[in-house]
């Protein structure tokens, strides 16, 4: 879904701002400026749909918004128990917000499992929405409930709303040619018709998706529809629902342009494709299947149109090797894979720093060790990717910040990986891959030139004056080496793990010619040109915002890297609302750091760094630049939340 909006951003972060009724309402309308939503139910249960169509509807609405899928690390947990709960929340607001929220207004649960899983999450007073014919004695009893709560007073202190969503939609469905089975499926569009009315989302969308989804079963959709349309009318004439909300366009949160909702992967995905165009070459993705990186091998298989071809190989090292062969002929090449693949990746990632070629590494990094956590998030693979190999074999390392950041991390990945002949990792995770949120489509004039020239003959000139082609001949700026496509006459080179020779690139054992090689593929990710950290220290402005008296210097910065930036960003303001002196950064650039990144870490008397690790940026930082930085950590598969860093940063201003 696109949008267009004219007006400038701003920052801002947002609360209720009260209650407004319309004139000749039936109902209430309560005005929000941000509502938190989390829908829960089986896996079976269609949440993840009814998420995205919500949010589909949300965004072309025009609100900001991000998201958090929440998904079973098991295939297929058994039915209507805690391991088997799915969830999706969303966030969206009339104004600029960061992350998908950390506590929900409301929360839809479909079973009991559903309800016991999430109530913990909930602030006292969220309203909370529960499909009663789920709560029978035997699906209470398998979660661990001796007395059902909606009748024992435990929830008391929330807003109740119970519904029964399975009889509604089967009675919604009866005039359908469907058994109940069948019918109770579309229970999800029911609940998503009542939130839809709930908040005013528009509807046309979600019943022209329905169609084209079932295209080939006209019956099916109509169903589906009709359920959503029941919803929809359930809450405006039952008497539980006295109040539906209103959230307003985020007019005033993002610049003029046409926007869209998108997920981390789409936007790498669409990144891939913009490189390859950019590069003027074809785009190659060899891959195997794993979880959270497959949508982005599924995606690009879906345009063949833009020269994009996509191999989904036996195995991680097949994938890989594939890849790095398309490198080697000509391509834009790319693999795609979590942390268990990059373990396995490694040997021809070594290879690839070896023979020097561009090459997109994207780690869509989970839960580990093995194989873990498969679909939660994580940060544990920044050291992996640093010095997973043997030997002596540096590769630049960037990270995205946000969903939408992924287009452009793709982009500078591709720029680095062609410009200096070399194996790029792009450590995205599952938390941004998965999330989404509002995305500005670029002007094609904004967009980098990424085209690069290939060998096209001789490029040295031996003592007798016979003029011949050296591959490991380098740029004297760059110290990248020529890219010579297979079959160009008189280009032909040997190729392969062993040690070559400066500038011939002939096998070579020699002592000092390997010193000079592995110092010169050192020099050459240290040479690349990144831009300077910069700093968001409004203590330090030499301007105070108001005109006045800035606030006190700030001694303390908060350092985050990749999918930290929200919640940091979220803590920050909420801190600095609250009269705190704070500076934060964020890295995008890990390998090579940015030059003046010791520089700024020297300025302040404490450097807090939040990672879902265990420290590993922290560890980097300290061995580099000698400073004592903080570590603040969680590995628990899910992202800070807002609050508790705010918490955590407060702790250390004070400290």
């Amino acid at each position: 879904m696109t949008s267009q909006v004219s007006s400038p951003a701003e920052q801002t972060d947002g609360t209720v701002v009260g209650e407004q009724r319309k004139p000749g309402d039936a109902k209430d309308v309560q005005r929000l400026d941000r509502v938190i939503i989390r829908f829960a139910g089986d896996s079976g249960d269609g949440m993840q749909l009814t998420g995205d169509r919500f949010t589909s509807e949300t965004a072309s609405f025009g609100n900001d918004l991000s998201t958090l899928p929440n998904f079973p690390a098991e295939i297929r947990a058994p039915a209507g128990t805690l391991p088997g709960v799915s969830s999706f929340q969303l966030h969206f607001a009339d104004h600029d917000i960061l992350t998908p929220g950390d506590a929900p207004n409301v929360l839809v649960a479909m079973n009991p499992a559903a309800l016991k899983a999430n109530v913990g999450d909930l602030p006292r007073g969220a309203e909370i929405i529960v499909n009663t014919d789920e709560f029978t004695k035997r699906a209470l009893q398998k979660v661990g409930y001796d007395n059902s709560p909606l009748e024992d007073g435990s929830l008391d202190g929330y807003s109740l709303h119970p519904v029964p969503l399975t009889t509604l939609t089967v009675e919604a469905l009866k005039g359908f040619d469907l058994s109940r089975k069948e019918a109770e499926r579309s229970k999800n569009m029911f609940a998503l018709g009542l939130l839809s009315w709930m908040y005013h989302r528009p509807t046309e969308g979600t019943e022209e998706f329905l169609k084209s989804k079932f295209a080939n079963k006209p019956d099916i959709a109509q169903a589906n529809i009709a359920a959503f349309r029941a919803g929809w009318n359930f809450g405006e004439t039952t008497e539980d629902f006295a109040v539906s909300y209103e959230v307003a366009p985020a007019a005033k949160a993002f610049p003029v342009g046409t926007y869209r909702n998108i997920s981390g992967n789409l936007a790498l995905a669409y990144g891939l494709i913009t490189a390859s165009r950019q590069a003027d070459l074809p785009l190659f993705l060899g891959s195997y299947p794993i979880t959270p990186a497959s949508d982005v091998l599924h995606e690009l298989s879906r345009h063949k149109n833009f020269g994009v071809r996509t191999f989904q190989a036996e195995d991680e090292i097949a994938g890989i090797g594939a890849a790095l062969g398309a490198a080697f002929g000509g391509s834009l090449a790319v693999t795609t894979t979590s942390g268990p693949g990059i373990a396995l990746k490694s040997e021809t990632v070594g290879l690839a720093v070896s023979l020097e070629l561009p090459l997109l590494i994207v780690d869509i990094q989970r839960g580990g060790p093995s194989t873990g956590l498969p679909t939660k998030t994580e940060q544990a693979d920044l050291l992996q990717a640093m010095y997973g190999r043997n030997g002596e074999a540096p590769v630049p390392v960037i990270a995205p910040c946000t969903p939408a950041d992924c287009f452009d991390a793709a982009l500078e990945a591709a720029r680095i990986a062609l410009t200096y002949r070399t194996p790029v990792f792009l450590l995205s995770d599952g938390y941004l891959a998965n999330g989404s949120e509002p995305w500005r489509i670029p002007d094609l004039d904004e967009l980098p030139d990424l085209r690069v020239q290939f060998a096209s003959g001789p490029n040295h000139t031996l003592e007798d004056g016979t003029e011949v082609f050296w591959p490991y001949q380098r740029d004297p700026q760059t110290l990248a080496r020529p890219w010579a496509i297979p079959g160009t006459p008189g280009l032909e080179h040997r190729i392969g793990g062993i040690e070559k020779q400066d500038g011939t690139g002939n096998i070579s054992y020699d002592p000092a010619n390997h010193d000079f090689m592995v110092r010169t593929r050192q020099a050459k990710v240290d040479g690349i040109d990144v831009p300077d950290i910069e700093v968001d220290d409004p203590s330090r402005s030499p301007q105070p915002p108001s005109g006045g008296k800035g606030p006190d210097r700030a001694k303390t910065l908060v350092l985050g890297w990749g999918s930290t930036y929200g919640p940091v960003t979220a803590a920050v303001r909420r801190l600095r609302r609250a009269g705190e002196s704070i500076a934060q950064a964020h890295l995008r650039y890990l390998n090579p750091f940015p030059r003046n990144l010791g520089s700024v870490l020297k300025q302040y008397d404490k450097v807090v760094v939040p990672e879902m690790n265990l420290g590993q940026l922290a560890t980097l930082l300290r061995a580099k630049y000698l400073v004592d930085a903080h570590s603040y950590n969680q590995v628990n598969g899910m992202p800070f939340k807002a609050e508790q860093l705010a918490a955590a940063l407060k702790e250390a201003i004070d400290d």
